[in-house]
């Protein structure tokens, strides 16, 4: 019969079976949650919690209680310097163990074992870091030492501040002024022009198509004016010599020198003529 039989062999003898529980409770303390089956997490759940409270006591016996157990020097350091203190007010319950299904294969139960309080220490850090990113800085209030220099920046802020409040006074003023206009004329919006850069070039370029055109004008009435003085001047001219037109004769240079040469004799033939009836008279 099975009395006072506890536990499971999980198919494994006693030296394999303590071997295997020590190295997935070395595991979970490093990574702080595995992945393993329903039964083996079960086993392994009351091994790894009984290793803590060990590290809850944090003395030198205890210590070489779990490296005898454990057999991994760097999982029982961080079990004694992280894990142990983290549950000093709590008195058992150190893990849980979820459900994952069966496993695809041998439809072997699964389940996830890791510690308790992992999940509520992320959310208190982010919250802790949002309400300090939220946090408002404190400004410092400088002092300021009162010297001739500090006197009259206060001062000269002042009158600056009163030349603000002045104009804000006549600036209240008009619209009480305003309301003194009759009704139609209050009800008249003023109308204000307001001009587009685009709008400004194409003014500037009619004003200049304008001037241009105006001085074309110009220029053509005194091209006109100019044409019918000489159209008078020209009625003036009889109509004889209007008739008749000048009629300009031009001689090659050879028949001027000829004309030349023509007249020359023409003026030494009557010389002759003189001289011959001067002898024939003292002939005579």
């Amino acid at each position: 019969m099975r009395h006072a039989r506890t536990g499971r062999k999980l198919s494994r003898r006693k030296d394999h079976r303590i071997a295997m529980l020590a190295n997935l409770a070395s595991s979970l303390i490093k990574h702080e949650s595995i992945r393993t089956t329903d039964a083996k997490a079960k086993e392994v759940r009351p091994f790894i919690e009984r290793m803590i409270t060990f590290a809850r006591r944090g003395d030198l016996h205890s210590r070489r209680i779990v490296l005898s157990r454990l057999k991994d020097s760097l999982a029982v350091k961080k079990l004694f310097d992280e894990i142990g203190p983290r549950y000093l007010s709590r008195f058992g319950g150190y893990t849980r163990i979820i459900k994952l299904g069966y496993r695809h294969g041998d439809n072997s139960r699964m389940s996830l074992i890791e510690f308790v309080g992992e999940e509520g220490e992320k959310k208190t850090l982010r919250k802790g870091k949002s309400k300090k990113a939220k946090a408002k800085p404190v400004k410092e209030e400088k002092i300021v030492q009162e010297t001739p220099e500090t006197a009259e920046a206060q001062s000269g802020e002042a009158a600056v501040v009163e030349d603000v409040e002045d104009s804000i006074e006549t600036a209240d003023e008009k619209p009480e002024e305003k309301s003194d206009i009759p009704a139609e004329k209050a009800s008249e919006p003023e109308v204000i022009e307001t001009k587009t850069a685009g709008a400004e070039k194409e003014e500037a370029v009619e004003a200049d198509t304008q001037s241009v055109e105006a001085a074309v004008v110009e220029d053509a009435e005194e091209s006109i004016e100019t044409a019918d003085e000489k159209s008078e001047e020209i009625s003036d001219i009889p109509v004889e010599k209007a008739s008749k037109p000048e009629v300009i004769e031009t001689k090659p240079a050879g028949a001027e020198k000829e004309a030349t040469a023509e007249a020359e004799a023409k003026s030494d033939e009557p010389e002759e003529k003189e001289s011959g009836d001067e002898q024939s008279k003292e002939d005579k």
